[in-house]
């Protein structure tokens, strides 16, 4: 079901207005057609909840488009959800980068998350662009608000992105996104609220005072984690590894710990004013679930 188009930043501005925080949901492309009756499902159990807004990531490399573009169209026309789409330089020229913009729009979608995104061989690997494409998400950004009445979103990272020289670097990345029109950002996963809030001092020092939305990914599964956390960047704090290592044998008991850790992250960055919670979902509904009623969070009406 279409829905009457406000930008997400005036809606994060009234929720900040209304002491709420955003919540929101972000779920992968699937890979095959059995994958995506999983995501269709998580994302009906979720539904419910009335987000501010869910997001379907592209492919490592920017695959499975097609497949992502189609699922995001059809949130936005058959559900009462809001689809923010992910929208990557990756593999891509600029004609076809508007074509899919073009596509969106036509579907109903006026959110883009604008990201340059990870080379096909990894985030590690040396990025080129495409000959005819774009190099930089500076560039994307202003590419989508050029074309059109869209609220644009960028990513952030707490913790050093791969490509970067330092932490400083981020945060000056993060505000040229900001001046070149970007509205919103939401960060890559991370463990501590120390590297969130201090992700946000440092944009702020660069001028960048767009709200930062928590990426947050409860663990379900060791080994995944560890691996993401490898090819990301991302700081697995030795406190978290420990507890998850003690019960290595006992699936349930490594969610049940994935779950309480997020709980704890998710409620000491809403107790320090950050402006919501957007979780990976990993396309299953159940632990996202098991975070929300930890956190004593109320379905929006």
């Amino acid at each position: 079901m279409a829905q009457d188009f406000r930008t997400l930043q005036e809606q994060l501005q009234e929720l900040s207005e209304a002491g709420r925080p955003s919540i929101s949901f972000e779920f992968f492309p699937p890979k095959d057609d059995a994958a995506e009756a999983v995501l269709w499902q998580a994302i009906r159990r979720l539904e419910p909840l009335n987000p501010t807004f869910v997001s379907v990531t592209y492919g490592a490399g920017g695959s499975s488009r097609d497949r992502t573009t189609r699922v995001t169209a059809r949130i936005a026309q058959d559900t009462t959800l809001t689809p923010m789409a992910h929208l990557t330089c990756v593999g891509a020229s600029r004609a076809e980068l508007r074509q899919v913009i073009a596509e969106y729009a036509g579907a109903g979608v006026r959110n883009v998350l604008a990201i340059r995104g990870d080379p096909p061989e990894g985030p590690q690997a040396v990025w080129t662009p495409h000959p005819q494409g774009l190099d930089h998400a500076v560039d994307l950004v202003r590419m989508v608000r050029e074309l059109g009445r869209f609220s644009v979103g960028v990513a952030a990272f707490p913790d050093v992105h791969p490509a970067s020289a330092d932490l400083d670097a981020d945060a000056r990345v993060l505000a040229m996104k900001a001046d070149a029109g970007a509205q919103f950002a939401i960060t890559q996963m991370f463990f501590t609220e120390e590297a969130y809030f201090r992700l946000v001092e440092r944009a702020a020092t660069h001028g960048c005072t767009i709200p930062i939305i928590p990426g947050i990914m409860p663990v379900t599964n060791l080994r995944q984690i560890s691996r993401i956390a490898e090819l990301s960047g991302v700081a697995l704090p030795a406190p978290i590894v420990a507890r998850l290592q003690a019960v290595a044998d006992d699936p349930a008991a490594i969610r049940a710990v994935g779950v309480e850790v997020a709980i704890d992250l998710s409620t000491r960055l809403l107790r320090g004013g950050a402006p919501g919670l957007h979780f990976i979902t990993m396309n299953r509904s159940t632990a996202t679930l098991d975070v929300f009623a930890g956190l004593g969070l109320a379905a929006r009406t």
